[in-house]
């Protein structure tokens, strides 16, 4: 949810929202008195009529409590039987809302709330709804599950709520959205909430809504204003490095970095944290005790930045981010809304920052045109600006520590007979030098990142050199969608949890990655299986790969088939690219993003505190 109030912004109270006294009391336990712009509208509507809604919130708006309150106005505490069922994208925002739910019926003992999700022992959660719950939290591939085993039933439910109904669809979960509407009630209040509104919720809402009516917090699909975005001209061998400077003419940034697979997640975070910054990756390799590891550090802020995913960061309930940074822009580009809203929340300003080539420029202007907002360009630090910021911040911390009298004077009469042959500015050039050389030694001869005619700061070879990227002669007209093409690719056997990378589907065909150690067996298996979709005849083909780096069909063919923001960080040569983690990913893989349960990683120790050895350039 993000906040479930807001102090800034309100005409009236909770109470006044004609909300009961032990919702009130949870709500004044929790900190908050004032509602937010979408609770004010959203809240009343549903308490007073049975209407549908299709609300535009974005994320950090407080669409939990804009939902989930009116509904524990209105539940029967007396029935144990399931009367709301609220379906959300991934696992992590599904145990955020149950976990919000919980702590609003505080006061409400008799409030039941289980939540269900893949990578969790199913039997655990079926006896959970046994026990009988009056508030259900899903993903949609467990629900359905559910469903079948007829553990969940859903015949007398009196609300059904759509959360981020925009990023349910493109992850493919439109079936599994049929059948859950299949088994309520056409008596149901259907409560639809999204942060963007493209063609197919648009078309949820014409489908399963009856007249809805139409609440928003803002315009639909604009940006906050509590968020400034700005983007940075790169090349593939500078990407990283600029993400680096970044971060170090910032020294006490709290970022998400956003990349669209789980392998570039991965090597992006392996990166970071062999240059010693406090950094982590999120994707959906990694197990659900992982992910937990993972935020737990985060939320603490003893990991600075974390890599993630756009579908392992959905549902993040974290406020205080200074920065949110695309290392490449999403695939849809509704979903940079989806990111940038991850920071400039609860009142508070912050930064989304968008690393783009020359050939991907031209995506800003339609993003701007999406979240109605400028993007400023601006220029990447150079080595000068980054020592001079990172040497105020040192000195301001000096200037602003508390000095412990007591705990320090014993010490301070051999420490002043050691230092008295110093004067004063002698004393703070030796402390600054003390703590800055490595700094400057590692900028002294930095390049400018700016100059992309540079030989040095030109394009790399690009892209994923562990995929191959194959066509294949159904598309969007045939209904396909990335979740029926991974299962076309699950039912050819090619191997055990195959890695599959960017899909790209268009009107008549399409485009999929796999890693490239299995094309062969990719080939021969769509040749020898001769599946058919829909009754058509499905082929493939290896696509040909241009020198410059793009893609195009044709070629050879083969049919069917960090920590207090330290400057001392040891650092590797900008530029340099490991690829120690050849395994984890891709954007996409064979089974739901729910569902993933393997390993990848573990506990991570990273350096800290300034002075440490560096690498040469």
């Amino acid at each position: 949810m993000g906040v479930c109030g807001s102090k800034k912004h309100s005409m009236s109270t909770f109470l006044e929202l004609g909300l009961k006294e032990p919702i009130n009391k949870a709500l004044t336990d929790l900190g908050y008195e004032k509602p937010t712009v979408i609770q004010e509208k959203a809240i009343p509507q549903i308490i007073t009529s049975t209407d549908d809604l299709k609300a535009f919130a974005q994320t950090g708006t407080g669409k939990t409590a804009a939902f989930s309150l009116p509904i524990l106005e209105l539940a029967d505490d007396t029935n144990k039987n399931t009367q709301a069922i609220i379906l959300s994208p991934t696992r992590e925002l599904a145990v955020q809302i149950g976990n919000n739910i919980k702590e609003f019926a505080k006061y409400m003992p008799n409030i039941k709330v289980v939540t269900v999700y893949g990578g969790a022992n199913i039997e655990e959660q079926i006896r959970g709804l046994k026990r009988g719950a009056q508030i259900v939290v899903g993903t949609p591939g467990r629900t359905v599950d559910l469903i079948n085993r007829r553990a969940l039933k859903l015949g007398n439910i009196e609300w059904l709520v759509l959360d981020e109904a925009d990023e349910m669809l493109n992850m493919g979960f439109k079936d599994e959205l049929d059948k859950v509407l299949d088994a309520t009630p056409e008596t149901k209040q259907t409560l639809l909430f999204s942060a963007t509104f493209p063609r197919e919720v648009e078309a949820i809402a014409r489908n399963y809504m009856t007249k809805p009516v139409e609440v928003t917090s803002g315009q639909k699909n604009t940006g906050s204003d509590d968020v400034s975005h700005e983007y940075y001209l790169v090349s593939e061998r500078t990407r990283y490095p600029a993400v680096k400077r970044i971060a170090d003419l910032n020294p006490d940034i709290y970022a998400i970095i956003f990349c669209r697979t789980r392998r570039e997640t991965q090597e992006v975070a392996d990166n970071l944290i062999k240059d010693g910054y406090n950094a982590d990756a999120l994707h959906g390799e990694l197990s659900q005790a992982q992910r937990d590891s993972v935020m737990g550090k985060f939320r603490k802020k003893t990991v600075q930045i974390l890599v993630a995913t756009d579908v392992a960061a959905r549902g993040l309930d974290v406020n205080s981010l200074t920065h949110v940074i695309n290392h490449k822009l999403p695939d849809q580009i509704e979903n940079y809304t989806h990111r940038s809203g991850r920071t400039g929340r609860a009142g508070k300003s912050g930064i989304s920052i968008a690393l783009v080539s020359n050939k991907e420029k031209g995506r800003i202007g339609a993003i701007e045109r999406i979240i109605k907002k400028k993007f400023v360009q601006a220029k990447i630090p150079t080595g000068k600006e980054i020592c001079q910021n990172q040497l105020m911040h040192l000195i301001d911390k000096v200037n602003s520590i508390e000095v412990k009298q007591s705990e320090i004077e014993n010490f301070l009469p051999s420490i002043y007979d050691k230092l008295e042959g110093l004067s004063r500015e002698e004393l703070i050039q030796k402390f600054v030098s003390l703590e800055f050389n490595t700094m400057l030694a590692y900028y002294e001869n930095a390049k400018d990142l700016n100059d992309l005619s540079s030989r040095d700061n030109s394009r790399a070879r690009s892209t994923n050199e562990n995929m191959t990227r194959f066509f294949i002669n159904i598309g969007r007209k045939d209904s396909l969608n990335p979740a029926k093409l991974i299962g076309l690719i699950n039912d050819q056997n090619i191997g055990d949890k195959i890695e599959i990378g960017a899909i790209d589907i268009l009107d008549t065909f399409s485009f999929f990655e796999l890693d490239k150690n299995f094309e062969d067996k990719a080939l021969d298996a769509f040749s020898s299986n001769q599946p058919d979709f829909d009754g058509r005849s499905v082929n493939i083909e290896v696509t040909k790969k241009e020198r410059s780096g793009g893609k195009r069909r044709g070629g050879s063919k083969k049919p069917f088939g960090k920590k207090d923001g330290g400057f001392g960080r040891r650092r590797s040569a900008e530029g340099s690219s490991s690829r120690r983690r050849s395994d984890s990913s891709s954007s996409r893989r064979t089974d739901r993003p729910d569902r993933s349960e393997r390993n990848s990683g573990g506990e991570r120790k990273s350096s800290s505190g300034f002075g440490r050895r560096r690498r040469e350039n």
